[in-house]
């Protein structure tokens, strides 16, 4: 194992199989951050969702899938562009990972590409204790999925952040409010039909927190691009927190927690989780 990755490993307290599984995730989605700058990637566009919360903003959870917006819209884009460089970027630290796109079986403004690795060559790799090695199985893939949106609804705005590990970098990523109003989006919008996001409660809760305050604009163009809001007027903070509390009228508390537990280390942080909970916090919600 590099110094490089072993001082990043440092960071994480590890004590379980799926602490050492979420930290091994983390650092190779920022190893991919890194390669994505090198090759001037983010000069056209910006990194948002609940992973850029967690490794730009301090967001206390872990997240799966690197989500990222073209800052113009780009039919053409390929995502296979980047391959080399993501590829490049993890080899140089010792990561044995397979880049391959995923193929649209609809037309969609996304595009998608996965990240895989072997889970126990990699647990070898970072010296992970044997107790905790031999309960993974030999043939145990990790995944992290990579998304860009190619087609991104406007009236939002952009700033820059820095990491430090392996070597300092800049990403482009959306304001907070921004952040803020896409997360609002997917909690309202999200076609599970039977599955719970708990994570998109988790992070809601997680801005009100901060006292976030949400684009609204940006939160509109979003909904009025999925089809979501068709009304000439305005999108206000009342029709906002309507829509939220019948949400939450429909939200099951249990399975909502069940999608979180593997994500977080303190489960004692969604113990006041309730329904009256996430109404009282719904009337919190600023606009900007």
């Amino acid at each position: 194992m590099s110094e490089a990755i072993d001082q990043m490993l440092k960071r994480y307290d590890c004590t379980t199989q799926q602490d050492y599984k979420n930290a091994l995730k983390e650092i190779i989605q920022e190893l991919a951050l890194l390669g994505l700058w090198r090759s001037k990637f983010f000069e056209k566009a910006a990194f948002y969702g609940g992973t850029a919360l967690r490794i730009l903003f301090g967001l206390n959870r872990f997240s799966e899938d690197l989500d990222f917006s073209l800052l113009e819209p780009e039919e053409s884009f390929d995502i296979l562009a980047y391959q080399k460089a993501i590829e490049t970027e993890l080899q140089q630290f010792g990561f044995n990972i397979s880049f391959s796109q995923k193929v649209k079986n609809h037309d969609s403004a996304i595009v998608s590409a996965f990240l895989k690795a072997n889970t126990l060559e990699h647990m070898i790799m970072i010296d992970v204790p044997e107790r905790e090695r031999k309960r993974c199985h030999f043939d145990e893939q990790l995944k992290i999925k990579l998304e860009v949106d190619t087609n991104p609804p406007p009236e939002f705005k952009t700033t820059v952040n820095y990491l430090l590990q392996p070597s300092p970098f800049s990403v482009k990523t959306f304001s907070e409010p921004d952040l803020f109003a896409g997360k609002l989006h997917a909690l309202l919008c999200r076609s599970w039909k039977t599955r719970v996001k708990g994570r998109d409660w988790y992070d809601f809760v997680w801005f009100i927190g901060r006292n976030t305050a949400v684009h609204m604009k940006h939160l509109e163009e979003r909904m009025r691009q999925s089809g979501h809001y068709t009304d000439d007027r305005p999108f206000t903070v009342d029709q906002l927190q309507l829509l939220l509390h019948e949400k939450i009228d429909k939200l099951d508390i249990s399975q909502a927690k069940e999608d979180i537990f593997s994500f977080i280390k303190d489960r004692s942080s969604i113990e006041v989780w309730s329904a009256g909970f996430f109404h009282a916090i719904t009337d919190k919600i600023v606009a900007l």
